[in-house]
């Protein structure tokens, strides 16, 4: 945690004060005396002295979790009456503590969410199960689904009241601080969630008081000995230290007294992961970490910031690129701060952070100092200043209304709460702050802006000058964005392109969209042949009543949404058809006969038969047994064509596409002796197939050389390659290669398309 270093003042100055992190009381400590904790923490700012309500909920929680214990041996009770300490030290509502205390009933007692609502009103209720897990989700084989479901629960809940996540945040700082009794599995598997997930919402929201304990906790359980490491080399001279600190603290009070500025300084240093945080970013070592001690400067107004800045930096000499002005441009979370690095007499690098006390109030405490006691308006929140600090919330409701998949979804609140990616502060022409991940470009520039900007984007200018779409951007750079209205919307390129993960769902959003109609046909193609492979008839598993089921539990509207979603890869098509199938089952478990199981016996029977006449290479022709079979050179079928055969004379059987140009000019005569024939699955896997492609393409130098390369890289062995070049230098290139199925040729076929020049790729069809 941050050590403060107290200094006694300049007479001039305010005395100074150490600074108070988040109460941890020992282990073991009787529920008696936790609870005088509590009312003696809310006492410190509630200016009313009924606390019935509170006393009212704490005897209702001992009730309810009375012969319950903790992992610790502790009576459960300590555990609420813990989250509810830590709520008062962060200055919160009635409502709020009282929600803390009973934070745990509904899902560990017999109490219910109506029982709460009717003892204690329905806002305690709403934010008592915005914080209760799911627990009745059935979800056997897959603890990500049930995350992400409870993820997904909370943030809707966080919608409609932000309290919620401080009760939860609270909830999860006392579970990490009680962590050890928990097992090694346990402790990692919870420390992960804490590090992706609660961390960077403490941070978002701006809560430091929080954030800086979470972090430290889930690093220590991550990666012990880099903490152990760390917390050893950071102690190794802290008398050195402090002293150091005082002196800078001290001299400083006397400058800035002189200046006639009133402040208040102290010294500190940087909890543990945000150094490692910065060790990895920067790939530095601790000797290089400029900030690991700070020297804090508050005063009144902005004015008297801006001034403290100008007298520090006449003492110090400041190191070029170290200054940020976190005032005129706040963090994303609103954090406000001048920031400085600066050189002392010794030598010694050393930062400087100057903040007036409201903007101090708001980097401690965040939004959580907006739920403050409030005589007769407990509980009421100012929208306007909210607006700007819950966006992300907004955005990530978006994206639980867009992603169907969990999966997806979990990822996707990964990505965008990732602790390590920094961040990067551009303008608009008309001088507007975006902030955007580290390495963003142009293209998250435009999404950030809307979503129709992105679609239309054609082009980027930065600081007045045209630019690629993958320029990264840097600091101060402005960014005006070039659309068209005839443009054809973002291509699958940029998904590889842009950093912030809002930028990658709008993208993938359009695709769903744009290509709607597209993807269902595919995904119709997809469910179909899944059917196929498993012998299972689709249209006894698509009726209504089960296809019911699956919308249900998959969260669409329709049938062709769901095969949407299979087509653009967000389900797949084995989920789907599984769930069917389950359904389907089920239904015909209950009505089985012994005529069902003769007829099973005898389809396995026939299928077996079928099996037997398997010609070469995994072609099953219907009707025919032992006979010979080829592939004609005209077409060169692979596996994953539409095939045909044709009855020779005296040469077997002649395997063709069914676009073969052979077969559809077949006289009415010959074309009795087509026969129905088709790839038997599985047993194709190692065998490879001669395939010929004609590529058509505007002649330049090196064509011939990439084109070869492509099929280097891709291990694909050319058997014969034929160019033809007419006299508008429009070359025609003939390629005969080896391969396994349709889907690796059409591959090789989207690689060679990227290539400079070609314009067209076809098969040859006889």
């Amino acid at each position: 945690m941050p050590e403060n270093i107290e200094l006694p003042g300049a007479s001039h100055n305010k005395t100074n004060q150490v600074e108070r992190a988040v109460d941890t009381p020992a282990d073991f400590t009787s529920p008696e005396e936790l609870y005088k904790d509590l009312i003696t923490a809310i006492k410190k700012y509630h200016p009313s002295t009924d606390l019935s309500d509170i006393e009212k909920a704490y005897e209702t929680a001992r009730k309810a979790h009375e012969g319950q214990f903790r992992k610790s041996g502790e009576p459960y009770i300590i555990h609420p009456l813990c989250v509810a300490i830590i709520l008062a030290e962060l200055e919160l509502d009635k409502e709020s503590i009282i929600a803390g205390l009973l934070h745990d009933v509904v899902e560990d007692t017999v109490m219910t969410t109506e029982d709460v609502a009717k003892e204690f009103g329905d806002e305690v209720a709403l934010l008592v199960d915005g914080v209760t897990k799911l627990t009745q989700l059935n979800y056997q084989h897959d603890k990500i689904e049930v995350q992400a479901e409870n993820l997904r629960k909370m943030f809707l809940a966080m919608a409609k009241d932000i309290r919620v996540i401080l009760i939860k945040l609270a909830d999860r700082l006392h579970n990490m601080r009680t962590m050890q009794y928990q097992s090694p599995a346990k402790q990692i598997e919870k420390s992960r969630e804490t590090m992706e997930i609660y961390a960077p919402i403490a941070h978002r929201l701006g809560i430091s008081k929080i954030k800086v304990e979470l972090d430290d906790l889930s690093m220590k359980y991550l990666m012990p000995d880099v903490y152990n490491d760390l917390v050893e080399q950071v102690n190794l001279n802290r008398p050195g230290r402090e002293a150091f600190i005082k002196s800078i603290i001290k001299e400083v009070g006397m400058h800035i007294s002189n200046a006639g500025i009133e402040a208040e300084i102290d010294g500190r240093v940087k909890h543990f992961f945000s150094i490692y945080r910065k060790m990895v970013n920067q790939n530095k070592t601790l000797d290089q970490i400029y900030d690991i001690f700070a020297v804090r400067i508050k005063v009144d107004t902005v004015k008297d910031c801006y001034a403290a800045l100008g007298v520090i930096h006449e003492m110090y000499k400041p190191i070029p690129g170290r200054f940020k002005d976190y005032i005129a441009m706040p963090k994303p979370n609103n954090y406000q701060s001048l920031h400085t690095t600066l050189i002392a007499s010794n030598g010694q690098p050393f930062e400087i952070q100057i903040r007036t006390y409201e903007m101090h109030k708001i980097a401690e405490y965040g939004i959580a100092a907006h739920w403050k006691y409030k005589e007769g308006k407990t509980g009421e929140k100012d929208n306007q200043s909210e607006e700007a600090k819950l966006s992300w919330l907004r955005q990530i409701l978006e994206w639980q209304k867009e992603m169907s998949d969990n999966k997806e979804f979990l990822s996707s609140i990964k990505n965008d709460l990732n602790l390590f990616s920094d961040s990067v502060y551009c303008f608009t022409p008309s001088g507007d702050v975006k902030n955007l991940p580290a390495g963003s470009c142009p293209i998250d520039f435009a999404y950030s802006i809307h979503s129709a900007v992105g679609n239309k984007m054609v082009g980027a200018r930065v600081n007045g000058k045209l630019v690629n779409i993958d320029y990264i951007i840097k600091n101060g750079d402005r960014i005006e964005i070039i659309t068209s209205q005839n443009s054809k919307g973002p291509s699958r390129d940029w998904l590889s392109i842009v950093k912030s993960t809002q930028a990658k769902n709008k993208i993938n959003q359009w695709f769903k969209q744009e290509l709607k109609e597209d993807n269902i046909i595919k995904g119709k193609e997809m469910v179909a042949n899944y059917c196929k492979t498993k012998g299972i008839v689709l249209s006894d598993i698509t009726k209504p009543e089960y296809v019911e089921k699956c919308l249900n539990k998959y969260g669409f509207k329709d049938w062709d949404s769901i095969l949407a979603a299979v087509g653009h890869g967000a389900l797949k098509e084995s989920q789907i058809v599984n769930r069917l199938n389950e359904e389907h089952l089920k239904t015909k478990k209950a009505e089985v006969t012994d005529k069902d199981v003769l007829e099973e016996i005898v389809a396995a029977e026939s299928k077996e038969k079928a099996k037997k006449k398997e010609g070469k290479g995994g072609i099953v022709v219907k009707g025919i047994h032992d006979v010979a079979v080829r592939f004609s050179k005209c077409c060169n079928p692979v596996p994953g064509d539409e095939i045909v055969g044709f009855v020779t004379r005296g040469r077997g059987i002649s395997i063709h596409r069914t676009d073969c140009v052979n077969i559809i000019n077949f006289p009415a005569n010959e074309r009795a002796r087509l026969i129905e024939a088709e790839w038997e699955q599985g047993q194709t896997a190692g065998d490879t197939y001669e395939v010929e492609i004609n590529i058509f393409a505007n002649n330049r130098t090196g064509l011939i050389v990439d084109i070869s390369r492509m099929f280097t890289e891709a291990e694909i062995d050319v058997k014969s390659m034929n160019c033809r070049l007419n006299k508008k230098e429009f070359a025609t290139i003939s390629v005969g290669f080896d391969i396994h199925g349709k889907e690796e040729l059409n591959r090789i076929i989207d690689k060679l398309r990227k290539i400079d020049g070609v314009t067209d790729i076809t098969r040859t069809a006889g």
